[in-house]
């Protein structure tokens, strides 16, 4: 199955392929500064450091809500599963 492409349609292809082609170069700069360490203030990192090391004897413990709201979800998602929501 051919398909006859005139030259508006190629032209309107053409404009829509060098607007993607500008949307990835203004994103390769952005990455480009990140790397160079200059990062801009909208795109730079959440964490831009490593967080310390846990000390030796600290455990994490979690709360009793967060404990409930993990006993719901997965009490919902085995719900959900069986089908009986």
């Amino acid at each position: 199955m051919a398909i006859s492409l005139d030259k508006a349609t190629l032209e309107a292809a053409l404009v829509g392929y060098q607007q993607q082609l500008q949307q990835i170069e203004t994103k390769m700069a952005e990455i480009r500064r990140i790397v160079q360490g200059g990062a801009s203030a909208g795109s730079s990192p959440k964490r831009a450091t490593a967080p310390p090391p846990p000390a030796k004897n600290s455990k994490h413990r979690m709360s009793p809500e967060g404990r409930a709201r993990i006993a719901a979800a997965q009490r919902a998602r085995w719900a959900k599963s069986k089908g009986t929501q």
